[in-house]
């Protein structure tokens, strides 16, 4: 049997095909577990953990998935970050200069019961929680886009990447909406 490293995107898009099922209120409990485990793992003072996601929304359908972005204070920390989660058995699966993302709950079999997508970010890049908090405070945008995530659920069921890039629009826009509403709020 392969390693997950040593598959193709075409594999590993086969083996954790993008799956949507009605909110689960026990993510929210899954989301405060792992943050607590990945604080006691990291102990980087000064970072900020955030669960985003659609796990996040209550109410609406989301992949299975729970997304937390670690805040950190500067390059090193983001570096010593991802080196800490690898050796913990985390995998990395992108990185740039400022960003690293690691999943955990891919398995050689597919998902376990509990998967988790940790985006590792600098401080002040974390768009999504304010995406993330317009959802939730704006229900009937929720549910537009929990119907866009539904329209393109079976086409890019094996697709990851242009199921992503599909609903880059409608999150730009609203992220965008939400930070203008956050200024407002603070001038």
């Amino acid at each position: 049997m392969k390693r997950l490293e040593e598959m193709s995107l075409t594999e590993l898009w086969k083996l954790f095909p993008i799956i949507l099922v009605p909110h689960n209120p026990v993510w929210a409990d899954w989301a405060r577990e792992e943050i607590s485990q990945l604080k006691e793992l990291l102990a980087i003072p000064y970072a900020s953990y955030h669960h985003i996601g659609s796990t996040a929304v209550p109410g609406i359908w989301a992949k299975p998935i729970v997304d937390i972005i670690v805040e950190l204070p500067g390059r090193e920390a983001l570096v010593a970050a991802k080196r800490r989660l690898i050796s913990a058995g985390y995998l990395l699966m992108s990185e740039s200069a400022s960003r690293a993302s690691l999943n955990k709950g891919y398995t050689p079999e597919g998902y376990a019961k509990r998967v988790f997508h940790i985006h590792l970010r600098q401080s002040g890049d974390a768009d999504e929680v304010a995406f993330r908090d317009y959802l939730n405070s704006h229900p009937d945008v929720a549910k537009d886009y929990e119907a866009l995530k539904l329209s393109l659920w079976k086409p890019f069921e094996h697709e990851r990447d242009g199921y992503t890039a599909a609903k880059t629009d409608f999150v730009t826009r609203y992220t965008a909406i939400a930070k203008l509403d956050s200024d407002k709020k603070t001038d």
